[in-house]
């Protein structure tokens, strides 16, 4: 039988900006992004990979992580400018976030016991 849109909903591909591996303070100022696969329903992590983005140029990585399948990015700060792209895009965003890896961060989310605060971004 095919999968119905109740299946879908529970399967998630959650965007983590790193530096140094870790949860970088600054969204357009990342390394690397990891995207962690979630069965939000199993509250489990199905798989990690590691990206490498494309040069930063404003507007370019909302859509680029579109294209990867991400639904939530969870970040210390962003602009509000990439905010709204991202809401365009249908991508959530939850900023205020403290370091962790991306791991710990999504396992916090999944628990529901993530700790965001101010946007660490001040553009």
């Amino acid at each position: 039988m095919a999968s119905t849109d109740a299946d879908s909903s529970r399967a998630q591909i959650i965007a983590i900006p790193l530096a140094g591996g870790q949860l970088c303070a600054h969204f357009g100022h990342c390394e690397q992004f990891a995207l962690l696969d979630v069965d939000t329903a199993g509250s489990e992590i199905l798989g990690t990979r590691h990206l490498t983005p494309p040069p930063h140029e404003p507007g370019l990585l909302p859509r680029w992580l579109h294209e990867q399948g991400v639904n939530l990015i969870i970040a210390g700060g962003m602009g509000q400018r990439a905010q709204n792209i991202f809401a365009e895009q249908n991508i959530r965003v939850v900023v205020g976030v403290g370091a962790g890896s991306p791991e710990s961060v999504v396992r916090a989310y999944l628990d529901g016991k993530l700790q965001s605060g101010e946007n660490l971004c001040d553009h």
